[in-house]
């Protein structure tokens, strides 16, 4: 028998902060925000059901999903499923998150815009209902 290998394009990187995501999630940077570019770009990881709280990016984000299974979801709005090969485009200042299904390892680049000095507002953390709801799909 043998065992199933890493498939991962980048390595998962560095634990993410629990004030800002539930469960665990990890980034490895990909590219800093530079004179040529006005974005930052990273691979997110996250375990089976971690999950960012929600936010906003000032300039708006994409998601190009590389590995697993996940979800994205805009405050008002049904949750999206997200697969390997999915993109997101995130519009400027609209709150959402994005995160790991409940059984599902989920791996995604995010290249996120800066508006200023800032590319993102932390809001309140996804709550088990909200969560649970959108893994019933």
């Amino acid at each position: 028998m043998t065992t199933p290998q890493n498939t991962s394009i980048f390595p998962r990187g560095d634990k993410l902060p629990n004030e800002y995501f539930t469960g665990n999630a990890f980034l490895h940077p990909l590219l800093a925000r530079d004179k040529n570019n006005e974005f930052a770009a990273g691979s997110v990881t996250f375990e089976p059901g971690a999950r960012t709280v929600w936010h906003t990016h000032p300039k708006g984000q994409v998601l190009m999903v590389t590995e697993g299974e996940g979800f994205y979801q805009e405050k008002g709005k049904p949750a999206r499923a997200l697969k390997k090969g999915d993109v997101v485009n995130i519009p400027e200042n609209a709150a959402h998150w994005h995160g790991a299904s409940a059984h599902s390892r989920f791996v995604h680049i995010a290249i996120t815009n800066y508006k200023g000095g800032e590319n993102v507002v932390w809001l309140q953390p996804v709550s088990e209902a909200e969560y649970q709801e959108v893994n019933k799909q």
